[in-house]
């Protein structure tokens, strides 16, 4: 048995890695990357089988964020040349629902800038949810920063089924990232979202200039919050941004990095987000050997994989991509599968 497989026995019997097996994954051999890739298939396959669940995001409020995340093109410390507008309107987010199910997703995430929505524009969103709700069978994420109890359980009450507030990083590398909120902050608003009965989306961004024990001190935090899925974005240097110099990644370190959170989270989602195609590049497919999920259709704003591409990957792997619905739901007119979400200024 080679180590790497002791270390997929250890995950299918829901044992910790040790910090210093966790170590081990990260820094093996690019020469061994498809052995430690096997083991990571074992847990994925026991869990997941060969399904994949497919989610497009829609960006409903782009720009003018008062945070100073140095990832983000949208932060108040970002030139990034991006789109900037206030909340789309809610017949705006009911076709991009549309399209999220003409794309064969299995949920739909509404994304805002900003540290914390007005309570006006939770009105606005939880008017959105129950009209997609009323017409479409799609789950429905919302990543809306810094929520209150109220806030949450208004969302819970307009039929969201899910939160995503990512930790991001380690907390002891968080202050280098961002300043303008804490890491505890972050776990107030998962707190919040659980005690209103939402499911919990919640990862990270790897690629940032962290150290190997940031991303196991990531991954370990993220076994406290034991969240429904994990989405796993991969830096994608925005020129403007304090981070656009940054290139940390190789394919086979991103690779290493899911296999890790395989290891850690067997029972868990995993999504390969932010920085997919930018990063993986020709190892795309493999990624789906450790993570069971992807983003289609583009991110809040960079291009992505259309998703005729990314539905020809997954057939050729011989995966199939789970949906919950019987009968796709045609995209209004304009809304055309495979492109980026419309933005309106």
């Amino acid at each position: 048995m080679t180590i790497f497989l002791a270390f997929a026995d250890k995950a299918l019997r829901d044992e910790e890695l040790t910090r210093a097996e966790c170590h081990a994954v990260l820094r093996t051999s690019d020469e061994h990357i498809l052995e430690l890739l096997d083991a990571a298939f074992k847990v994925r396959e026991r869990y997941f089988g060969r399904k994949v669940r497919l989610q497009m995001l829609l960006n409903a409020k782009s720009g003018a964020c008062q945070e100073d995340c140095h990832y983000c093109s949208q932060s108040a410390v970002s030139t990034a040349d991006i789109e900037r507008y206030g909340l789309l309107p809610k017949h705006q987010m009911l076709e991009g629902a549309r399209r999220a199910a003409s794309v064969k997703a299995q949920r739909y995430c509404v994304v805002i800038s900003g540290r914390s929505p007005l309570d006006r524009e939770i009105a606005e969103i939880a008017e959105a949810v129950k009209a997609i709700k009323q017409e479409i069978p799609i789950q429905v994420c919302c990543s809306l920063g810094l929520l209150s109890e109220g806030q949450a359980r208004t969302l819970k009450e307009a039929g969201v089924d899910r939160i995503n507030h990512n930790l991001n990083t380690s907390e002891a590398y968080h202050p280098i990232i961002c300043t303008t909120h804490t890491f505890q902050d972050r776990l107030t608003t998962i707190r919040h979202a659980r005690a209103a009965g939402l499911e919990i989306c919640s990862g990270g961004v790897v690629g940032m200039g962290e150290s190997d024990d940031d991303i196991i001190d990531l991954a370990l935090a993220l076994r406290g919050v034991k969240p429904d899925s994990i989405p796993v974005n991969m830096l994608h240097p925005v020129s403007g941004t304090p981070l656009e110099h940054c290139q940390q990644l190789t394919p086979q370190r991103c690779l290493k990095v899911l296999c890790l959170f395989r290891f850690l989270h067997p029972h868990t989602e995993i999504r390969v987000a932010g920085g997919r195609e930018f990063n993986l590049r020709t190892l795309q497919p493999l990624a789906l050997y450790a993570a069971d999920s992807l983003f289609v259709g583009g991110y809040l704003t960079t291009p992505g994989q259309p998703a005729p591409e990314a539905w020809k990957m997954i057939s050729d792997l011989g995966f199939e991509i789970e949906v919950d619905y019987q009968h796709p739901v045609a995209a209004s007119p304009g809304l055309t599968a495979g492109t980026a979400p419309r933005t309106y200024s």
